[in-house]
């Protein structure tokens, strides 16, 4: 199997809210898995996101988990997530579903190297990078 790289976020209590709206995004196939499958079902943190994965038709691969209790969460903006390619109607789609909710810092529109570029950040306070290859 060749090694991958995929993007993993952490998330305080709302990683299964956060990956079910990448699904309704980007579609998929989503596997959860909870702390209390692998520990005590009764601990306050049972149902929340131990792991879980998402992998899109289009062939990417993301990841994210709860924050397991006594692990601090430093949320910022260190680092972002980029999406780009040539299918401009499939971009913008996932443009337009990742800002609702979400605030954009710059526009999806052309760029002066000739793509169309847009960065927003979602409401679960993931940062987004969307760049169509010479788009319109």
């Amino acid at each position: 199997m060749a090694s991958t790289l995929n993007p993993y976020i952490n998330f305080k209590d709302n990683a299964r809210e956060a990956l079910e709206f990448y699904q309704g995004t980007f579609g998929g196939q989503l596997v959860l898995n909870t702390f209390g499958q692998y520990g005590d079902l009764d601990a306050p943190e049972a149902n929340l996101i131990m792991h879980g994965m998402l992998d899109t038709p289009s062939g990417f691969t993301l990841m994210a988990s709860d924050a397991p209790p006594g692990m601090p969460l430093d949320t910022g903006s260190t680092i972002s997530i980029s999406l780009s390619g040539d299918d401009d109607t499939e971009l913008r789609g996932y443009w337009d579903k990742l800002t609702d909710g979400g605030s954009i810092e710059v526009p999806l529109e052309k760029q002066m190297w000739g793509d169309t570029f847009g960065m927003a950040t979602d409401k679960f306070g993931t940062r987004w990078m969307v760049n169509i290859h010479g788009g319109a």
